[in-house]
């Protein structure tokens, strides 16, 4: 299987119908895959649906602000490059589906990659100026990172000098 989504990722950036600029557009979407791929590291969740659901969840969006119906539709633009343009399994795009479908919602979830989607969306708030609250978190190492308030200044932590190991 050719785990390349670089085509996927032009082809999708190239029918999003946002402004060229959107705090739900593309730059987002890079956001949210770092986010999912950092906190996979840990949680163990399936990184083709984290960064597939990083692709797919807002780039149906019709405006920044309120969108009821995005996340299904995004779902549903997934559904249809399915086969196409990236392959993936039946039980592997029920996760993607219900990621996408329902990640603004603010539930948490037991299933570790769909967890792993949500919090890697949520853990870019701050590019709305939200700081990330862990207890909107579904993975203990989400709230970990929102504890100190985002990627970067939890990176800056643990990266910090003398410090060994991320943990």
């Amino acid at each position: 299987m050719n785990d390349d989504l670089d085509p996927l990722w032009e082809l999708v950036t190239r029918q999003f119908h946002g402004p060229e600029y959107s705090v739900h557009g593309p730059d987002h979407w890079r956001r949210v895959e770092r986010n999912g791929l950092l906190l996979a590291t840990r949680t163990g969740a399936d990184i083709r649906v984290v960064r597939l659901f990083a692709l797919f969840h807002d780039s149906r969006r019709e405006n920044d602000w309120e969108d009821p119906g995005h996340g299904a539709r995004g779902a549903e633009f997934a559904a249809s490059l399915r086969g196409s343009a990236y392959e993936l399994d039946n039980e592997r795009f029920e996760l993607l589906r219900h990621a996408c479908e329902w990640h603004t919602e603010g539930e948490f979830h037991e299933n570790t990659t769909i967890a792993t989607c949500w919090d890697a969306d949520r853990l870019d708030l701050g590019r709305v100026g939200i700081v990330p609250d862990p207890a909107y978190m579904s993975t203990e190492f989400g709230r970990e990172i929102a504890a100190h308030g985002s990627i970067q200044p939890y990176l800056d932590a643990v990266m910090s000098p003398g410090r060994v190991e991320l943990s």
